[in-house]
């Protein structure tokens, strides 16, 4: 199957040479790459703010900010995104220094075509395992087709996940409940190389502590009274699989003691066995919990904690990529209006954009609650502010147009200066570091002055009527 273009594995390059970087476009955009071409280090890190690449190209000698500063600022924000320098023989010593501190490789000018998608191939190669095997012009991304985003904070988790997912290690995924953790789960078991095995999830806070031991290590007949039949638990469901144990956090001391054991010998011993059964079970955990305060009080074992986090995963709360909430909203609606069996094309704009204002404690899980209800109710196939309004229950967060958000905030800070010099605008000015003369403009801008601030003064307390708007 074709890559669509967004699917392309996506490179930024950084060159103030605009015929360099011309001809860099052209080279990997010929052998399949989709390319973002700019021309400093402060636009490619306005760039990193709107969509994560894959991969970095960047001449070390940029204005400003040379390409070394900008590597060192792209690592503390993307600490798995690989970096390939480009270095004139002046600056080969820089480089090498360069390498040593984590950039993937440099390139000296001039370079070989060739040498160069040698290297940014290796680079993908080990920044996202799986792209050796996928055909020319993108990546296979049906690991994580369950997860709807085009966020830059999403795309970095998805990255990090994708590598992890090649290993065997432990992961510990953190974030407020309804974030997607066991959607995000069951994309690192569909990456991996147990794909093919079983995926187990169990939410360790809503079994009764009684249940639990059974459910994940199983029983033999006549454990205890309703113990019937012999029962297989979930670690030997998942045998050669994944474990997901959901809020771990939950779990209860006396349990945490028995799943360390198991952890530590790869094996289980069901209730009411004398013997212990092998078991081979990539284990993924979750929680929403802040397990480092819970083991400060005494309530998760810290043994426990560093056996399950090797490698933590952090999922950002709906409210922080707002840039989904309407591809969720739509994908949800598309989804449901089929399992309702109704003609639903979308939102009117009002009612999209109270989704997307809207604060959302509940996050992903709320938001497709929210769509499920409208989609219910609607009669029409645009769907309308009122129903989405009525489903959120909660005031939306405000959002004014740029001009009127600056004006508020100029009027009210002007007003605070006044207040805190007790109308002393020569004062106010400086503490603005601004001069009189356009101090006052902005004064009159507002239609404030400052006797009407006289005699006022913020250390004693007393309250200052705000100056009526004109």
């Amino acid at each position: 199957m074709p890559a669509t273009e967004s699917a392309r594995t996506n490179i930024l390059v950084v060159d103030d040479d605009a015929d360099m970087l011309r001809l860099l476009s052209m080279r990997l955009t010929a052998a399949g790459y989709r390319v973002t071409a700019v021309g400093s280090a402060e636009a490619a890190l306005n760039q990193l703010d709107i969509e994560q690449p894959q991969l970095v190209l960047s001449d070390v000698q940029l204005p400003g900010r040379d390409g070394l500063a900008l590597f060192d600022l792209v690592r503390a924000r993307h600490p798995a995104l690989p970096v390939i320098l480009l270095t004139a023989h002046g600056t080969i010593p820089d480089a090498v220094e360069a390498t040593a501190r984590g950039v993937f490789t440099y390139l000296t000018k001039p370079f070989d075509g060739k040498a160069l998608l040698d290297k940014i191939a290796q680079a993908l190669s080990l920044s996202a395992p799986t792209a050796a095997v996928v055909p020319k012009g993108g990546h296979d991304e049906s690991w994580r087709d369950e997860i709807v985003s085009r966020s830059a904070r999403m795309a970095e988790v998805l990255a990090e996940a994708k590598m992890v997912a090649q290993s065997d290690a432990s992961v510990l995924m953190l974030g407020d409940s309804g974030t997607g953790k066991e959607l995000l789960a069951r994309a690192i078991h569909k990456a991996s190389s147990r794909a093919k095995k079983p995926f187990v999830a169990v939410n360790c806070g809503a079994i009764p502590e009684a249940l639990l031991e059974s459910e994940l290590f199983g029983h033999m007949r006549g454990a205890f009274t309703d113990a019937v039949t012999n029962h297989k638990g979930l670690f030997q469901t998942a045998d050669g699989g994944t474990l997901l144990l959901d809020e771990i956090g939950d779990m209860p001391l006396a349990l945490q003691v028995k799943l360390l054991r198991v952890l530590q010998e790869r094996a289980v011993r069901p209730l009411g066995s004398s013997q212990s059964i092998p078991v081979d079970v990539r284990i993924l955990s979750a929680t929403h919990r802040d397990l480092e305060v819970a083991m400060a009080a005494k309530e998760f074992r810290e043994d426990l904690y560093y056996r399950l986090n090797v490698v933590t995963l952090t999922l950002p709360p709906l409210g922080e990529r707002r840039e989904d909430i309407a591809l969720l909203a739509q994908h949800f609606l598309q989804t449901l209006a089929t399992k309702y069996s109704k003609r639903l094309s979308g939102f009117a704009p009002e009612a999209l954009k109270a989704l997307t204002t809207a604060a959302w404690p509940g996050n992903v899980r709320q938001l497709h609650n929210v769509v499920e209800q409208v989609c219910a109710l609607s009669t029409t196939p645009l769907v309308p502010l009122a129903l989405v309004q009525r489903a959120l229950r909660q005031p939306a967060i405000e959002v004014l147009p740029y001009a009127e958000a600056k004006r508020k905030f100029e009027r009210e800070y002007l007003i605070n200066l006044l207040k805190l010099t007790d109308g002393n605008a020569a004062d106010a000015a400086r503490l603005a570091d601004r001069n009189r003369t356009e101090f006052y403009r902005l004064m009159q801008k507002h239609e404030l002055t400052p006797g009407l601030f006289k005699g006022e003064s913020a250390a004693s307390g007393e309250t200052v009527a705000e100056p009526r708007q004109g």
